[in-house]
């Protein structure tokens, strides 16, 4: 028994078992216990070590799976020889177990945050339950590997109703989320393309497959500077014209022009274009996307459902250039949709009744009232703060004039229960800002808290407030 005399903490949260499979199997691997070694019964092991036998049990199973124990029916446990396994830890594995780290803060001002109680809960729940039921058991196979073909349709009516764009159904394709479709654009699109990215950008892009192939372009308040993309040698540009992530600069018609210009002039140049929340304009008319003014197959436009309905439906989309669909069809045709089918049939049938559009009225109304209530409160009480970015989306973009770092305020908001994020997170190349700036998104904020949360931002941070803008 000496040889199996292993400290077994009972207050530990691994259980007993599992750290006696451990004691043992490292005992055998460090040839601490000899191949051919007989093991103690289970019930003279549990009698010696004070625990049950269905521990031993559990411990004895899981080395036998793993090789390193056999069984002798009426004979006994038997440590095996472990050099011809396929797998061998040669050395034991210090792994830590996270405890998750996702803290929930007091105020999160994150830009990717909807508000969750104004969720039409009620309705969805009514579309989802005449779904599930028999006469729908064909939704139970594998559907269409661009998206159920009913969506396909309800999102090109939306899109030509809402942004001017012209699609059939047959050139959409769905799949659960961004990060899925991106891949697959850039698959399309060829390992030989080059890649140019607004900076600062949609943080994602450079993690996709991109690597060394992503070239930097600066961004203004007119959006994409058009003119330091024509002196590189990028065939493709990945860009967010109607509200720029995340500075919030609206893509001037000037450069719209442009750019689509820039793409016309090269048969392999494409604009991937992502209107990921331009339902939310507040101040004059929604802008044109791209995709609208396009006249020669350049633009391949990309949207989703995670600002206007929920992030975690996972429901995203773009639309191919009809030039590009022969190419997809022979790249993805063995590929299955992402997108459980009835949440795509809930949405198609949510989208067919006029409840999304009447939905997104509903939330557009309460994120203006929360974005005007947000600027308000800064042009009144700390008017020494930059706000930029601010006519259109579910965040802005604040500039603080102090001499600590982002990292620093960000580290100060955290250890005061708000989580704010720096503009440098969504850098892909470094730029050097004036002022510590940061994004500060206000769709997960009740409306009755905002003001608080601000005043706490701002005070740990030691920004003073103000009564009144005139005092200045």
């Amino acid at each position: 028994m000496d040889m199996l005399m292993f400290k077994l903490d009972k207050s530990n949260a691994m259980p007993l078992y599992e750290q006696l499979y451990n004691g043992i199997k490292d005992a055998i691997i460090h040839k601490q216990i000899e191949v051919g070694t007989k093991l103690p019964s289970k019930k003279k092991l549990a009698e010696f070590l004070n625990i049950s036998q269905t521990t031993i049990e559990i411990a004895y199973t899981q080395l036998i799976a793993e090789g390193y124990v056999a069984s002798k029916p009426r004979i006994g446990f038997y440590v095996e020889e472990i050099d011809d396994l396929p797998y061998i830890e040669k050395e034991p594995l210090n792994i830590r177990v996270e405890v998750d780290k996702n803290k929930i803060y007091q105020f999160d001002f994150h830009p990717g945050k909807i508000d969750t109680d104004s969720f039409p809960f009620s309705l969805w729940r009514k579309y989802a339950k005449s779904l599930y039921d028999h006469s729908s058991k064909e939704l139970l196979q594998i559907g269409d590997h661009q998206g159920e073909f009913a969506l396909r349709v309800e999102i090109s009516k939306y899109l030509y109703q809402s942004r001017g764009i012209v699609s059939k159904p047959e050139q959409i394709v769905i799949g659960s989320g961004t990060e899925h479709l991106l891949p697959m654009i850039l698959r399309l699109l060829g390992n030989d393309s080059k890649f140019a990215l607004e900076n600062p950008g949609y943080s994602a892009i450079p993690k996709i497959q991109l690597q060394n192939r992503a070239i930097p372009i600066r961004v203004d308040e007119d959006g994409l500077i058009v003119d330091e993309l024509e002196k590189t040698n990028a065939n493709v540009v990945y860009i967010t014209p109607s509200h720029q992530f995340p500075t919030g600069a609206v893509l001037s018609a000037t450069r719209r022009t442009h750019l689509l210009n820039w793409a016309a002039k090269g048969e392999n140049r494409y604009i991937i274009e992502d209107d990921y929340d331009s339902e939310f304009r507040y101040i004059g008319k929604p802008i044109p996307a791209l995709q609208g003014l396009d006249q020669n197959n350049k633009v391949i436009y990309m949207s989703t459902f995670s600002k206007s309905l929920m992030p975690s439906l996972r429901v995203a989309y773009f639309i191919l250039p009809t030039t590009l669909l022969q190419k997809y069809k022979e790249t993805f045709s063995f590929y299955s949709a992402t997108v459980p089918r009835f949440d795509q049939h809930i949405l198609a049938n949510f989208m067919r009744d006029g409840y999304f559009s009447k939905h997104l009225n509903r939330m557009r109304k309460i994120y203006r009232k929360k974005h005007e209530k947000l600027t308000q409160i800064f042009e009144t009480h700390y008017p020494e703060v930059i706000i930029t970015g601010d006519q259109a989306g579910m965040h802005i973009l604040i500039s603080v004039p102090l001499s600590k770092g982002e990292d620093k305020l960000k580290q100060i908001a955290a250890n005061n229960n708000i989580a704010i994020y720096p503009v440098s997170d969504y850098l892909l190349k470094p730029i050097e800002y004036q002022y510590p700036t940061f994004l500060l998104g206000f769709g997960s904020i009740p409306f009755d808290q905002i003001e608080k949360g601000i005043h706490q931002l701002m005070q740990c941070w030691g920004i003073s407030k103000i009564k009144c803008a005139a005092h200045f």
